[in-house]
């Protein structure tokens, strides 16, 4: 049954018809079947269903390359202590604490809430990096189930470390390739998989190597946090003799289908080899704000030609949050007022369709036949006039995720003016308060 989405102000994100005034966009199943004037579309079309967007912004949906589900579990938890002073600090007293704690059931309720927040604030597709030291076979089916139920298009690994010991690294490893070879079974662009590693200095030459070995042969990139905080470049120079973008890209880390996460303490000698290896470098600004660990250069990144997209490390959710701070942040690091104008949204809009359509069959990102049927609608009432060439301007200032009225992923509806279809929140809210309720008895 072909469904349209009629009356819209139509942000396609296509080159050839960008921007539609009056607009249309059809689809039936899992696929965009039209997108044009309303008028045109409803003629092809004129028994279809109809979904009225009163004027309203459609657009492709948000993408997050890069979130942790499970940290949303550390909102309101109280360790104790001295407030950390370091990045080290950070990760030793709040997440190294929680996600030794986390059990199965843990995880699975830990992912449906921020989810189900992603529907709400229409990002329909997220690429997660999870760690649960002691639950961590069977891991990422949980997180699976939870993006099932809530309908997120999702690409999951497990964070291999040596922080816990050599059992529990190589269990991690086995995760993440059972869990790859699982997905590409299924061969479904709503689950995917990558091979995933926390940072070069918790990750030792032996386990580096197992791990290469065992993905050997199986098509995933692999997803890693890169000199985040000065204690990962420490611990390469000290260990290596070499920087951590050196390290992992004389190993072979990077490539076109890996993640090298926020890059904050890179040389101009790494910016060059992450542009040249073709990796994806993820930046999460609040998330680097946040732990003090610096601004990543994104501009001489994108200027060297790297493949920059945005993620927010868990931090949030809402992917416009991100884009302002993406624009204020590199302005106030530069201390020039006119740079970081296009390029938090070339990072937003198309460098994260580019991503995450290397790691998918299909397309999307995009409001185009053939795509994904990945639509939200946003009901934003512009104060100035909102046309192709102002767009941009009120994405930035003025669109937050709370707008979002529709959300549709893969051809399905997940929230329908604001009410969410089949999704029971304020039980799965309720059952996740008490889930997290008793993990914080274990502290």
């Amino acid at each position: 049954m072909t469904t349209i989405i009629t009356n819209g102000t139509v942000v396609t994100r296509d080159a050839d018809m960008p921007f539609i005034a009056d607009g249309a966009v059809a689809f039936d199943g899992t696929t965009i079947t039209a997108v044009g004037p309303t008028t045109e579309v409803l003629a092809h079309y004129p028994d279809a269903q109809r979904i009225n967007a009163n004027g309203r912004l459609v657009m492709p949906g948000f993408i997050n390359t890069h979130m942790h589900y499970y940290s949303t579990f550390a909102r309101g938890i109280n360790f104790g202590g001295r407030p950390a002073t370091t990045f080290g600090e950070v990760l030793r007293g709040l997440w190294w604490k929680l996600d030794r704690m986390l059990t199965l059931d843990d995880v699975y309720y830990s992912a449906v809430g921020p989810m189900i927040e992603a529907v709400r604030c229409g990002v329909t597709t997220a690429i997660d990096h999870h760690a649960s030291p002691f639950a961590v076979r069977g891991s990422l089916a949980r997180i699976a189930e939870a993006a099932r139920l809530v309908g997120v298009r999702s690409n999951l690994c497990y964070e291999v470390s040596d922080r816990d010991g050599e059992k529990i690294a190589t269990e991690g490893i086995a995760e993440n390739i059972e869990f790859v070879q699982h997905c590409q079974r299924l061969d479904d662009d709503m689950l995917r998989g990558l091979v995933g590693m926390h940072a070069q200095m918790t990750i030792s030459a032996r386990t580096l190597n197992k791990l290469m070995e065992a993905a050997e042969g199986i098509g995933a990139g692999y997803h890693i946090h890169c000199a985040e905080g000065i204690e990962d470049v420490v611990n390469a120079l000290a260990i290596y003799d070499k920087r951590v973008i050196e390290r992992l890209y004389d190993a072979g880390v990077l490539g076109e289908r890996s993640l090298a996460v926020h890059c904050v303490q890179v040389t101009n000698a790494e910016i060059e080899m992450l542009a040249s290896s073709g990796v994806a470098v993820i930046n999460a600004p609040e998330s680097n704000m946040s732990n003090a660990v610096g601004c990543a250069p994104v501009l001489k990144m994108l200027e060297a030609g790297a493949l920059v997209g945005m993620g927010t490390d868990g931090y949030c959710v809402d992917m416009t949050e991100s884009l302002r701070a993406v624009h204020a942040i590199q302005k106030h690091e530069a201390h020039v007022p006119s740079v970081a104008w296009g390029e938090p949204h070339q990072m937003l809009f198309e460098n994260n369709r580019t991503i995450t359509n290397r790691l998918l069959s299909g397309e999307t990102g995009v409001l185009r036949p053939g795509a994904y049927a990945d639509i939200i609608v946003v009901g934003y009432e512009a104060p100035t006039p909102l046309t192709e060439a102002t767009v941009a301007s009120h994405l930035l200032f003025g669109v937050a995720g709370r707008n979002v009225d529709t959300t549709i992923i893969n051809g399905r509806v997940r929230m329908l003016e604001r009410e969410l279809i089949d999704i029971d929140e304020q039980k799965l809210m309720a059952d996740s308060r008490q889930q997290a309720q008793a993990l914080w008895d274990r502290i």
